[in-house]
């Protein structure tokens, strides 16, 4: 017979000894309508039309979130062009230099010249392979960051789960225009 108060304590001391995440619902960072919530770091075109954020020219340039964050979850359905360089950076250290050395940066980028850290990596962090391919249709886009555990998932194919000292421990979230044509329709977080 199982004693319902040893399983109990049990579970009690299975719930305190591994660190819990809350998982809450997702809140949506681009409302669908504007640029309220964002600042433009750069010179790209970013405008948005029928619940779509778009930049098709310009230099590198990001949209940097007003709010930053430690631990969260992250999904984006996110539309290039086959020539695109794009990416979401985040736990940005700098909120107007943002760069792989001062954010992590979760790239889309289908023709990067060296494509160790194209599509689905981390730059500089966490390869890819084999890389996956983003231009000319609607992607989603997870981004896990726990602690020093940084994971990406690309349209339901993981492509990164790496362990890293935290370099960047927290920060805002910025996405990026460097090439081609980028639209993000959605962008929600949710924090741990």
């Amino acid at each position: 017979m199982i004693d319902r108060r040893s399983v109990l304590a049990g579970m009690t001391l299975v719930s305190l000894a591994a660190p819990a995440y809350a998982k809450g619902p997702f809140r949506p960072l681009f409302n669908g309508r504007d640029l309220d919530g964002w600042t433009p770091v750069g010179d790209a075109n970013w405008s948005v039309e029928g619940g779509v954020l778009a930049a098709d020219q310009g230099g590198m340039s990001f949209l940097v979130s007003r709010d930053s964050f430690r631990d969260f979850d992250l999904r984006a359905e996110l539309w290039v062009s086959d020539d695109a360089n794009s990416g979401i950076f985040i736990r940005c250290a700098d909120r107007t230099r943002i760069t792989p050395a001062t954010a992590y940066e979760v790239n889309v980028f289908d023709r990067r010249p060296d494509p160790t850290y194209g599509t689905g990596g981390i730059v500089d962090i966490a390869p890819v392979s084999p890389m996956p391919k983003a231009g000319g249709r609607w992607n989603l886009l997870e981004v896990s960051a726990k602690g020093d555990v940084l994971s990406v998932v690309f349209n339901g194919q993981k492509t990164v789960d790496a362990v890293r000292n935290t370099a960047h421990a927290e920060g805002p979230i910025a996405l990026q225009y460097g090439s081609g044509v980028v639209k993000f329709r959605a962008v929600e977080v949710r924090p741990a």
